[in-house]
């Protein structure tokens, strides 16, 4: 949590880091991935077989080191829209015998020669965890508890055997279910209702938890901010001895929300997530209505927020149906940073977040056949992974604001936009990591910076220009690293993220 007050833009700023008082867990998960069938995210992405740089089993070995070093702990498949129309059993088994289909989501064609088995080796390579994402659009209950089975099934039975069959012997012991993606939007097939989501999310929990009441169930939000998200949460938030139920364990574990931000104005641009932080703080107060609504005890756990589709991205820019493919700017590069902030900021709400997507589709990894290249948004994703660990700790920011236009435009009424962005925590290994994100496109801000002990590793990321951009051959943003004996002011430098590092008394 930051608090803030605001000054003059006259006036000193002053950024003031408690690393005594620790206010909540920061979940891992908040860094994980999303890997869908679009564009070249699989194919040409993750899975390039024939290329020189993949491995034995087809596996793009630079995209995995690459992703190696971001230690993301879990990854979403195989969608995204893609899994409206997804069938399970068409990407299992010998793959000259699996059928190719028309692919309505992104209007492609899907070979199906990646599916569970070579996803779920990808994961055990990479060291990540799986998450899939249920077809609730063409697909049916039963298909589901297959697929369930399939996956984590140990008994004596038909689609845990046709695992066995197919070359694997133990469960995938898959923890993560996604109940249906954006049902609710119109460019879904079988888009339904918030009634009719509601009781057939609640009716295909209570199947899959009896099949395995060990896995996490995540339901179908909207943005947090929607009566979809209040009467979804109302309906499926209910106590164990609801007349509804015959589990033994809560249904719903988590709540999904979507977002992705964009402007084509820079402050616009970098104040967008801030977007993000108010539909978290108000997806949890739903959260926390539909307990109190429903009473549901104490002992109940309480569900958190999978933010698990979230990036800067502007559709008619980088066009879905196209692939997706963005140049990234480092304006976008300091709108993911100030992404990231929120997810700090927030850790007590939120359980996952993934990013989408995690290879060449709006992503900040992008692959050609000779190599890969990390974008400018690569660079905050990778410093706050490796070192926004921890526990979230309490932060204070004097300073000016920026008192523009924002985009949504609700963010100007329900939110304060600060001309430092700021975030902190402190890890297990004791250090302190303060990420302070400069957005002003004009001004350095010379800063009183309170809760400093002795020698700061200073890891910076800007460039001279805000269109600065990593593709084409280009590395115009990467991280500069320097030292601070934390006296005196610190300067933040205009359009910058910095990330301040030292050892805590």
């Amino acid at each position: 949590m930051t608090t803030f007050t605001k000054l003059s833009d006259a006036e000193t700023p002053v950024v003031s880091i408690d690393p005594a008082r620790r206010l909540s867990k920061i979940n891992p998960n908040i860094y994980s991935g999303f890997t869908e069938h679009m564009g070249r995210c699989i194919y040409g992405g993750i899975y390039d077989p024939g290329n020189p740089l993949s491995d034995e089993n087809g596996f793009r070995k630079d995209v995995l080191e690459a992703l190696k070093d971001l230690n993301i702990p879990v990854v979403r498949y195989p969608g995204g829209n893609f899994c409206a129309t997804y069938h399970w059993q068409d990407g299992i088994g010998p793959k000259e015998q699996r059928p190719a289909r028309p692919e309505l989501a992104w209007l492609g064609r899907e070979t199906n020669h990646f599916g569970t088995d070579e996803f779920m080796k990808w994961c055990e390579v990479l060291g990540t965890e799986p998450y899939l994402c249920l077809n609730m659009g063409t697909g049916t209950l039963d298909e589901a508890l297959a697929w369930l089975e399939y996956c984590n099934g140990t008994r004596d039975t038909y689609y845990a055997n046709l695992r066995r069959k197919n070359g694997r012997e133990e469960p995938y012991n898959v923890k993560y279910w996604a109940l249906g993606n954006e049902v609710w939007g119109p460019w879904q097939v079988e888009q339904t209702t918030k009634e009719q989501y509601a009781y057939k999310a609640y009716q295909w929990a209570k199947a899959l938890k009896l099949l395995d009441p060990s896995i996490v169930l995540i339901l179908c939000g909207e943005t947090g901010v929607t009566s979809w998200d209040y009467y979804t949460l109302k309906n499926c938030i209910l106590p164990l001895n609801s007349p509804l139920s015959t589990s033994a364990v809560p249904l719903i574990d988590m709540h999904s929300i979507h977002l992705y931000t964009s402007s084509d104005k820079h402050l616009p641009n970098v104040t967008a997530p801030l977007a993000a932080e108010r539909a978290i703080e108000l997806a949890s107060s739903l959260i926390d209505l539909a307990i109190v609504e429903n009473k549901v005890p104490p002992t109940q756990p309480r569900p958190t927020i999978c933010f698990d589709e979230w990036n800067v991205w502007d559709p008619m820019r980088a066009v879905g149906s196209e692939g997706a493919e963005e140049s990234y700017t480092l304006s976008d590069a300091l709108a993911v940073a100030v992404w990231l902030n929120v997810f700090i900021r927030k850790s007590k709400d939120v359980g996952m977040a993934c990013i989408a997507q995690s290879v060449n589709v709006i992503s900040p990894l992008m692959t050609s056949k000779d190599g890969v290249t990390k974008q400018t948004t690569w660079w905050p994703l990778l410093l706050f992974s490796k070192y926004m660990r921890g526990e979230t700790v309490a932060a204070h920011v004097s300073c000016g604001t920026y008192d523009g236009e924002t985009q949504p435009e609700w963010v100007r009424a329900v939110k304060e936009t600060p001309w430092l962005d700021v975030s902190a925590a402190r890890g297990d290994d004791g250090y302190v990591n303060a990420a302070i994100v400069n957005i002003s496109d004009e001004k350095d801000l010379e800063s009183r910076v309170n809760g400093v002990t002795g020698e700061v590793v200073v890891f910076t990321v800007t460039a001279s220009s805000l269109a600065a951009c990593n593709m084409n051959g280009k590395q115009e943003v990467g991280i500069a690293e320097s030292r601070w004996d934390g006296k005196g002011n610190y300067v933040f430098p205009k359009h910058s993220m910095t990330l301040l590092r030292w050892k805590a008394e």
